[in-house]
């Protein structure tokens, strides 16, 4: 089965380029004869069948193979590409200049050696980011020179000592480069490199006059990924961003939902008092779904964990979106027994992978679309083993 099946919403017209630049404004506005280069480029790419071609369970490699080599590396993404994985996560912050890099935060504190750098010890400091006390380093403090001076590291090296291995091989990539990149392995490779690309923290930044959205949809026309059936997924936990990106392009947009009981950051500031278990009720998802293709839960979304920490019963999340034609990616799996349910762990040793199969093999027949996983291996095994015990 493909995602071809599921019903999904009408789409707005597509934005001509002359278009899209009145739109991005005057200060983003394409040079004159680039409008008419990017509308040839594209027309060169993008014309697949879009999402609705993705084998389901669709494997989401989240922030590249993040299992074995540090995230959001060119490392990352390749090694999660030479493992399989259908489509390849980034999550995108400014630089202080304006471009977008790929981190999963603006705090760089844990995946960089900033720290040991002394000419940026000044830049050190306490910000309040969506409602939270931060103290570190921030990519919106350093130009793009500046954060290429600097080097990956794993972020987590108590749980993945292995990766450290890896530590200082890779700089900070830019979404630009990986675009390239993605180029450049599809015709290696003879097939389109997916990307899954998350806007993080769009309020906060365009209050600092680093607007996330203008600067994406900028780059996605330049590089032909700009259309409905372009092989990329915008996402957010920011349904507003969503929204305005909807305005500017035809990729599919995908809303991101964690804890029932929390509050996008945009609906704190603009004082809606919709919660995520707003959103994900029938009404909710029929707002979503007037905007957006897909939403990407919390994989607790899907299935409840009981007081000890085991899978409970599903919740019916996944019928009422299809209901409304939305494809669901649900985050994050991971093969160590730290992150799996507490039913699906072996041994006690915390960072020892466990069950990984079996817990996987829980949330696939509950009828989800696809998966983020930082073992995009393991769970391309399983999403196999699934297929084939359907038949």
């Amino acid at each position: 089965m493909t995602q071809g099946e599921r019903r999904t919403p009408a789409r707005r017209t597509v934005l001509g380029a002359a278009g899209a630049a009145a739109v991005l404004g005057a200060s983003t506005a394409l040079p004159a004869g680039t409008a008419h280069a990017d509308e040839a480029r594209a027309d060169a790419r993008g014309r697949g069948h879009g999402f609705r071609s993705l084998p389901v369970p669709t494997v989401i490699a989240h922030r590249g193979a993040s299992g074995y080599r540090p995230e959001h590396t060119l490392g990352s993404y390749r090694h999660a590409l030479d493992l399989g994985a259908h489509v390849i996560e980034q999550d995108l912050v400014p630089t202080r200049d304006g471009h977008l890099v790929c981190r999963h935060e603006n705090d760089i504190t844990g995946t960089t050696d900033v720290a040991d750098h002394p000419e940026f010890a000044s830049r050190q400091t306490t910000k309040s980011v969506d409602g939270t006390s931060l103290t570190g380093w921030f990519t919106e403090d350093f130009t793009l020179a500046e954060l290429k001076t600097l080097r990956a590291k794993e972020r987590i090296p108590g749980t993945r000592q292995e990766n450290t291995l890896y530590d200082g091989r890779w700089t900070i990539p830019t979404f630009e480069e990986v675009l390239r990149w993605a180029e450049e392995e599809g015709r290696r490779r003879g097939r389109d490199v997916w990307l899954h690309v998350e806007t993080k923290h769009p309020t906060y930044f365009r209050s600092l006059g680093l607007g996330l959205e203008e600067r994406l949809a900028k780059l996605l026309r330049r590089y032909g990924r700009h259309r409905a059936n372009s092989p990329v997924f915008l996402q957010s936990f920011e349904p507003s961003s969503i929204q305005r990106l909807a305005k500017l392009v035809d990729s599919p947009g995908v809303v991101l939902l964690s804890g029932a009981s929390s509050r996008p950051w945009d609906f704190v500031q603009a004082g809606d008092p919709r919660t995520v278990a707003d959103l994900v009720t029938p009404e909710g998802l029929r707002w979503i779904a007037s905007y957006a293709q897909g939403i990407g839960p919390t994989l607790d979304l899907v299935i409840p964990k009981d007081a000890t920490g085991r899978l409970g019963t599903p919740t019916t999340l996944v019928r009422d979106a299809h209901a409304e034609g939305l494809i669901l990616h649900p985050y994050t799996h991971r093969n160590e027994n730290s992150f799996l349910p507490a039913d699906f762990r072996r041994g006690t040793d915390p960072t020892a992978y466990g069950d990984a199969f079996g817990s996987l093999k829980r949330y696939l027949e509950t009828g989800i679309d696809g998966i983020f996983s930082d073992n995009p291996d393991t769970a391309l095994l399983a999403a196999a083993d699934f297929t084939a015990a359907r038949g």
